[in-house]
C-alpha cells in the first residue's frame, strides 16, 4: 500500500501565514455515511463524489500538484455540504 493510502487523521487547518494556509489546496479523502467515496478541499472550494477510493485519490493528487502531505485519508465519515 502506498503512503497516500495509509490511514491518517482528517486534515487540520493550516496555520495562518503559511503557504498552505493562504492558497495551496489540500484534500481529505474518505467515505460518507452511505459508503460513497468523497474528496473534500480544505477551503471548501472543490471536491466531489467518486466511484472508488483510487478515483478520489487520483483527483485530489492531481488538484494538489502531487505535493507530499497534501492529501489525507479520513477514518471518520465525511459530509459534503451543498
Amino acid at each position: 500500500m502506498s503512503p497516500l493510502h495509509q490511514l491518517a487523521p482528517a486534515a487540520e487547518p493550516a496555520e495562518a501565514g503559511t503557504d498552505a494556509g493562504n492558497s495551496l489546496p489540500s484534500y481529505v479523502v474518505g467515505q460518507d455515511g452511505q459508503g460513497r467515496w468523497v474528496a473534500l478541499e480544505s477551503h471548501g472550494l472543490g471536491g466531489g463524489y467518486f466511484r472508488s477510493r483510487e478515483a478520489a485519490f487520483h483527483y485530489a493528487v492531481s488538484e494538489t500538484g502531487r505535493r507530499a502531505g497534501a492529501v489525507r485519508l479520513s477514518a471518520e465519515p465525511l459530509r459534503i455540504a451543498l
